[in-house]
Formats: structure tokens, sequence, C-alpha cells
């Protein structure tokens, strides 16, 4: 049987003599290079300036270029990216035989974190002109991905104020130990250490400073008396999240998509552990993204907030979100609350035996009305006590303040026609997490702070949409054919 050797790797060869050869006209990376090219610049935020005075810089356009095709690529490192553009024939192709070393892409990516976010805004409005997105169905949801900080790292207010008075008692003895040296202009001791060691300590005193202010935005914003237990001293506004890998340092992803082809309109990325507080918020600004109002907003029971889910329903928007009593369809007890009978005139509840409940009192923290037989005797006598309630006082009920509202959204999700539209959520708006997550490899965030890891998970988005896009309208040439002005 013979073998293939290959050619000589000394031989001389006739390569072509365009750069441009070396790339396939289907290759992604044109796809890449076209989009951005499309892009307002303005509307993103970024000046370019041909004529500004001082060594010239990477052009914007190439370093955004540079990126998004990485990170589509799966290379997110600035090392990396730096590697890729040396080695990888695309990547030569697209930055036109440039060679950005790293130090200039991760500091283009940190100095435009704001401009990174708005291209997924740019993104979403290109796909409703090419009539890839109604922005009639939205689905709401959010995933965990963790921060570049350690969980190791994240220590109670009481710590910080504790290593702060040490710092300060630290720095204050330095500063005393540079004037006793100076003044004496003794040999005994290394001034240039003492600053070295003064300047490191008045560095960590600012970080301190800055988790404690960090508690201090926290407790205002807290709703329903929830403090903040710990604060990443790597990383102030990431937070400790429980996922199926464990407890971490992570960011709540939140992502809006649309129904027609899966394609994400807007992405967010918040501290909060839960999505209870994110469903208007979310909404709100995708409908700003889109400049467009949905008919429909779909999420799971993580979102089930009355107050939250009435903002937008009061909007006009039809809401689809199931309780979490709906959701884990647990089957109703004997004597449970859906047993008794609001009387809206009366304000009372009926009990199964005929027997009223009237108003008993208020509890304005956590936002319920209670009821109570006004006769306790009416229950020890009852043949059902015991069962229905095992109390001295009688069998006492509690009611949201917006309960009306709560039963008309969960009437609402019970709808036929609702349930067709929900069974449509799980595959719309967790593919896109599945993507990012898995062929994108964004598991963690490589910078730090709410705007950066709103940034990367920016990015992220605007790759899938392009990798959609490029299937949805027939391949990279026609994706380039379609973008308005070619």
């Amino acid at each position: 049987m013979a073998y293939r050797y290959g050619d000589d790797r000394h031989q001389m060869l006739l390569f072509p003599d365009r750069l441009d050869s070396y790339v396939s006209d289907d290759h992604p990376v044109r796809a890449y290079d076209a989009f951005v090219d499309h892009l307002n610049f303005k509307d993103l935020g970024i000046d370019e300036d041909d004529n500004r005075v001082g060594n010239p810089e990477y052009h914007p356009h190439l370093m955004l270029k540079l990126l998004l095709y990485s990170y589509s690529y799966g290379v997110q490192s600035s090392r990396k990216i730096e590697r890729e553009v040396y080695n990888n024939v695309t990547f030569i192709w697209l930055v036109k035989n440039l060679k950005p070393d790293h130090k200039t892409i991760a500091e283009f990516r940190r100095r435009n974190k704001k401009a990174l976010h708005k291209a997924l805004v740019l993104c979403a409005r290109l796909c409703l002109k090419l009539n890839l997105i109604d922005g009639n169905i939205l689905f709401l949801d959010g995933t965990k991905i963790r921060a570049n900080a350690g969980r190791s790292n994240n220590h109670t207010q009481q710590w910080y104020q504790d290593q702060l008075k040490s710092l300060e008692t630290r720095i204050t003895s330095l500063l005393a130990d540079c004037e006793r040296l100076d003044d004496e202009e003794s040999d005994q001791g290394s001034l240039v250490k003492m600053q070295k060691e003064l300047s490191q300590a008045q560095t960590l005193q600012s970080k301190i400073k800055d988790a404690l202010d960090e508690f201090q935005r926290y407790d205002h914003s807290a709703t329903q008396g929830s403090t903040l237990r710990t604060i990443n001293s790597t990383d102030p506004q990431c937070a400790l999240m429980r996922s199926v890998q464990g407890s971490h340092a992570s960011y709540n992803v939140q992502s809006v998509v649309d129904e027609k082809h899966g394609l994400i309109v807007h992405t967010d990325a918040v501290n909060n552990a839960t999505d209870v507080n994110q469903f208007s918020v979310q909404i709100e600004k995708a409908k700003s993204s889109l400049d467009k109002s949905p008919k429909v907003a779909c999420a799971d029971a993580g979102y089930a907030d009355t107050q939250e889910l009435t903002k937008i329903q009061s909007q006009g928007t039809l809401v689809i979100v199931p309780s979490k009593k709906q959701a884990h369809r647990h089957d109703p007890k004997p004597f449970g609350k859906e047993a008794f009978i609001y009387d809206e005139k009366e304000d009372s509840y009926l009990c199964p035996e005929g027997h009223a409940l009237g108003y008993d009192s208020l509890d304005h923290k956590r936002k319920k009305i209670f009821y109570r037989i006004s006769d306790p005797k009416t229950c020890l006598l009852c043949k059902h006590f015991g069962v229905c309630t095992q109390s001295d006082r009688g069998r006492k009920i509690s009611r949201l303040f917006y309960e009306k509202d709560l039963i008309a959204l969960q009437r609402q999700y019970e709808d036929p026609a609702s349930q067709e539209i929900y069974k449509k959520r799980k595959c719309k708006v967790e593919l896109p997490f599945g993507h990012i997550k898995h062929n994108l490899g964004i598991t963690q965030f490589l910078m730090r702070g709410k705007d950066a890891a709103r940034a990367e998970s920016a990015i992220g988005s605007v790759c899938f949409n392009v990798t959609r896009m490029i299937t949805l309208l027939g391949g990279v040439q026609a994706f380039m054919k379609a973008l308005p002005g070619t």
C-alpha cells in the first residue's frame, strides 16, 4: 500500500498574489467583516477621526471585527487572539495583515464596553429590517455565568470593616516611618521599600472602601428588607449564585428572544441571584431595542411576581407566566385556599361549610391581608377540625394585595392559546444559552464589573445572531447581499 508524504518543507512554492485568495467566498469571517462595516459607529458611541493627532491607532472597525470574530471562533483571551492574528489565515485576512498585541486588544475591549453592548441593539434592529425578527412574541430567561473572581474572595461587611481598621493603622505607621527616615536620612531602613508597601496598602484600602460602598448601594436599593450577606473583593459587583455546577461568584445573564426565528433581541447581566424582579425591566429594555411593543411576553415561573407582570400587562402586552403553584402542579388539598370562596362585596371568604372568614389584619411588609373566622368555636366544633385547621383561634387565610391580578394572570396562563405559546418557550429561549456556553465556550467572563459582563454577554449574543442569520438567509454570500446598502 502506498503512502502520502507531502511536499518538501524547503521547496520553493508559488503562492497566490492576493491575501483574499486564502479565504473562501463562503467563509463566516466574511460575514463578520461585512456586518461590522454595515454598523453606524456613531450609534455605537465610538468616534472615528482620521485626523486625530498623536500615534496612529488601529481602526475601531478592525478591532470590533477582530473581537466579534474571535468570540465566534471560541477565542476570548486577548493573548490567544493575538496568537491567532499571527497563525490563523482567516484572522490575518480579517485584520489585513496587521498585528495588534494583546494589550491593545484588551484595552479596546475595556474602553468600549457600552459600545459592545450597543452592537447587539443595532444587530436586533438589522434583523427587524430583514424581517428575521417580528417583535410580536418575546421570551425571557436567565442563566448563570461565572464572574472573573473566586468564591473564596466573598466576605461579610464586618470582615471588610475589620480589614479597613487594620489597614488604616498600618498606613499611619508607614507614613510615620517614612517621615522619620526622610528626616534622619538614615541607612538603617529602605525608604523605597516602605513607599512601595505604602502604595500597596493604599490600593487595598481603596478596594475595601469600594466593597463597603457596594454594601451601602445594595441596602438602599434592596426590597422587602433583604440585605447583601457578602461581597467579592475581586469583583464587588458580582454575587454568589447557585447553579448546576455549584455555588460560584457569578452574574445572572438575562436574555430576551424573539419567537419567529429565536434571535436574541436584548441581553443583560445582573447580580440578582433570582429572576423575580427582572421581568418588567428586561421586557422594557427589549422594547427600547426594537422600538416596538410586543403583543406577548412569556417567561417561566422564576419571574412570577404579580407586580412585575402587571406593569407589562397594563401596557397592552399579554403576559404568559405561570405562578409557582401552577409550575409545580401540586394537587389541591381538600381544605386548601382554593376550597374557600372569596366574596369581593363583603371582603370575606366563605369556607366549604358555609361559615364566613372576615378581615383580621394587614401585613404591609409581605403585602398580605389576613382573614379569620369570627368565632373560634365554629371551627372547634366543626367535623373537619384537625384537617382544615388545628389552631385554637380557628382557620386563617391570607390574601395578597394583588390577588385579583394574580388570579387573572393564572387564568390567562391556563388559556389553550397561551399554552401553545408557552410550549415554544424552552426551545426558543434556551437554545442561545447552549450555543453561547457550549459552542462559543463563554462559561466565565474575562472582564470584571456589570458593564463588562453585559458587554461580553452582548458579544456572545451578536455571534449567535450572525450565525443564525447566515443559516436563515442561505449562506454567507446571501447574508452579505441582504445587508442594506450593499
